[in-house]
């Protein structure tokens, strides 16, 4: 399975070469990985699939966990799909189309482990529809904190300055993570 996992990731770092799309990318995706080694999640959120990359990534960690995965374009899903069938992951992936503002609130299940990399300027929203989803120990990962910093900065000051959050950012030099632990 993880021959498999790496041609497909190898697959879209040669893509996203050619055609600009903002996946995590291998460096910041190694702490994504490790984080999701380290909790062992059972139930993942993701707040923006885009191609899949991410949700790859995520996915082939899991030792019996799922991921719920929420993107808006259904372009960028029909590619996800794609590449999460192409990685023999698709067992462990429920995908939902459509406004991650709409669909967070119909969502029923608690969730161990967030990743966020969908409009910057929404991630505080969506930390706050999904603050009765979460529990102690909740992993919170926000990408894009450094270089859209402005865009997500009233999410950074939330989870950094809340009593009921532990907050640490991760600096990658161009970009940077900010992973967040609800207490």
């Amino acid at each position: 399975m993880q021959d498999k996992t790496e041609l497909v990731l190898k697959k879209i770092d040669e893509f996203v070469k050619k055609q600009f799309l903002p996946i995590i990318g291998r460096t910041k995706g190694k702490l994504l990985e490790q984080l999701i080694k380290k909790y062992n999640p059972k139930l993942v959120l993701e707040i923006g699939t885009l191609i899949g990359y991410s949700t790859i990534l995520i996915a082939r960690n899991l030792k019996q966990g799922k991921i719920i995965t929420i993107e808006i374009n259904p372009n960028y899903i029909k590619i996800a799909k794609q590449h999460i069938k192409e990685s023999n992951l698709k067992n462990k992936v429920k995908i939902i189309i459509g406004d991650a503002v709409e669909i967070i609130p119909k969502l029923k299940k608690k969730f161990d482990f967030i990743f966020i990399d969908a409009t910057k300027e929404q991630y505080l929203t969506y930390l706050k529809l999904l603050e009765n989803k979460i529990e102690k120990g909740t992993i919170i990962v926000a990408d894009n904190a450094k270089i859209f910093a402005t865009e997500m900065e009233d999410y950074l000051n939330y989870v950094r300055t809340n009593k009921n959050y532990k907050s640490k950012f991760y600096d990658f030099g161009d970009d940077g993570v900010e992973v967040t632990i609800k207490l």
